[in-house]
């Protein structure tokens, strides 16, 4: 059997992604917020089909934050953007409807999941594209044993994808997830093909 090609980070390059095809199941879900706190707000949600197609792309006006210098410094969204967007509580019933039925992929789903929190995301299947990379991207911490998680961008960068849009808007970050949800299908895709070659 073909082995498929290392990168110069010691990955596996993905196989051509219709080798699995397109999983109408998998959603992928991506938040910006008003920070990292116990009390952080969504300012904005994506929702990404496996197929590449958007079904959520909207900015958040958060309920309990008026400012978010810290954040907005990285996402880049305003108070001001927000003004007149609906709040996650008006989101509920279309973030409902999306999700629904799906296995929703997120990187570091942790976090997100808890931004975004009950009801909409808790009693969904949820996946951690994070967890998933971490033995992939390959760095070892001896203190834990184990794999150690890196950032989206970085992942990202390892597999070589084309952001569409700045990093750390939701739904370019969504797509990301995709890749390096994808990535790792191909790898396990690819093991087991081996397994089955012996």
């Amino acid at each position: 059997m073909h082995t498929p090609p290392i990168n110069q980070h010691g990955l596996l390059l993905p196989l051509h992604l219709t080798s699995l095809g397109h999983d109408p199941n998998i959603i992928y879900l991506d938040c910006e917020s008003t920070g990292l706190g116990p009390t952080a707000e969504p300012v904005e949600i994506g929702i990404y089909s496996d197929a590449g197609e958007i079904l959520l792309d909207t900015l958040v006006r958060p309920v309990n934050h008026e400012r978010w210098d810290e954040a907005q410094a990285i996402h880049h969204i305003s108070p001001e953007m927000v003004r007149d967007a609906p709040t996650l509580a008006e989101l509920e019933p279309t973030l409902t409807q999306i999700i629904q039925g799906k296995k929703l992929v997120i990187y570091n789903s942790a976090y997100d999941v808890k931004v975004v929190g009950d009801p909409c995301l808790t009693s969904f299947s949820i996946h951690c594209a994070m967890k998933a990379y971490a033995p992939l991207h390959g760095e070892w911490n001896e203190r834990y044993q184990s794999y150690k998680w890196c950032k989206l961008t970085v992942a990202a960068e390892e597999l070589g994808h084309v952001w569409e849009g700045d990093a750390h808007r939701a739904i370019h970050d969504c797509m990301a997830t995709r890749t390096v949800w994808r990535h790792v299908l191909e790898h396990r895709w690819a093991q087991a093909q081996s397994q089955v070659s012996h």
